[in-house]
């Protein structure tokens, strides 16, 4: 009897630790019951066999100290299959800044002024002829619960300060929680 009931804890055990993993489907459902249909998009090629969950803000309101035109973000990442299996460890995060001149060229650090971290340099590219400016970083999990849940939510890139929306702050958050295959 007790053999029988440590093989049952046993297999119990297996199965819950097991990863758990959410299709595609889901998360598609969970975009629409968050409503965050607007601005999160999930697509699959099949040609690649590739899953892409990618969100695109609205434009900062408080970029006119900086001397940009207009400047948002996207977010995101990419998976094999159309099942998430495994949460990223790390979040794609571009900001997309159009500008006559560039702003971000010799200085391009994130740093969150809430807890003071510097995420350092993201890569930077630009395209003069189009007035943009492109930079990308990659996040951890932790740093994007930060910049979804703090109040403080003002952050430098490069010489400038900006503060992310409750919108923002929204959509990151519905990102980092759609990227977790537990929930």
């Amino acid at each position: 009897m007790k053999k029988l009931l440590v093989i049952a804890i046993l297999a119990a055990a297996c199965v819950v630790g097991q990863a758990q993993s959410k299709s595609n489907a889901v998360i598609t459902r969970q975009i629409k019951d968050r409503g965050s249909s607007k601005g999160i998009k999930l697509t699959y090629d099949p040609d690649s066999n590739v899953s892409k969950l990618m969100g695109v803000s609205e434009n900062f309101s408080d970029t006119g100290r900086s001397g940009v035109q207009a400047m948002n973000f996207a977010i995101g990442f990419m998976y094999a299959g159309n099942e998430l299996s495994a949460a990223p460890a790390n979040v794609l995060l571009t900001f997309w800044v159009l500008t006559k001149r560039p702003r971000f060229a010799e200085r391009h650090n994130l740093v969150l002024r809430a807890n003071g971290r510097d995420l350092g340099p993201g890569r930077y590219a630009a395209k003069p002829r189009e007035d943009m400016e492109y930079l990308n970083f990659e996040i951890q999990r932790e740093d994007l619960a930060t910049m979804a849940t703090e109040t403080n939510t003002s952050f430098d890139l490069g010489v400038f300060q900006f503060s992310f929306s409750r919108d923002q702050q929204k959509m990151i958050a519905d990102v980092l929680a759609l990227s977790d295959p537990a929930r």
